[in-house]
């Protein structure tokens, strides 16, 4: 499937720091247009996007079979919130999200858990990049309340 990709997107995902073999956790993909950008520049690393909306994420699934076949692109519907590796799952090195409430200002209530699911969830030495924001290192995320 074609995308069409806003120029909002497309800059944000040509600024990710990404190697051809790294793990990325997209944060609140909605139709999946990032993680599907962000798939095709992976050559042996892999993309999971999470959302909370499983209408959401059936969208992105249906738009992406051809990207899910290669094995470098999966969806998942969970909250960042309530996100948890699964067992025997990788730690992720890379992890982003673009007009995500519980990360971006929007619900602080939600952020200080999203955070440390987060921080849980990427190795050691791996970046958060949250809109406009400086890119944040896990180690300088808060533990998980």
């Amino acid at each position: 499937m074609a995308d069409r990709v806003s120029p909002r997107i497309a800059n944000v995902v040509a600024a990710l720091p990404l190697t051809g073999s790294m793990r990325v956790l997209e944060i609140g993909c909605g139709p999946g247009v990032a993680a599907r950008l962000v798939s095709q520049k992976l050559k042996t690393g892999m993309i999971l996007a999470i959302d909370r909306s499983g209408k959401a994420v059936a969208a992105a699934i249906a738009g992406s079979e051809e990207e899910i076949a290669t094995g470098k692109l999966a969806f998942r519907c969970v909250a960042i919130e309530d996100f948890v590796l699964q067992p025997g799952e990788q730690k992720f090195e890379l992890a982003f999200a673009m007009r995500v409430g519980a990360l971006d200002g929007r619900h602080p209530e939600l952020e200080a858990r999203a955070l440390g699911r987060l921080k849980a969830a990427l190795a050691p030495g791996a970046v958060l990049i949250v809109d406009n924001a400086a890119p944040l290192s896990a180690a300088d995320l808060p533990d998980f309340p």
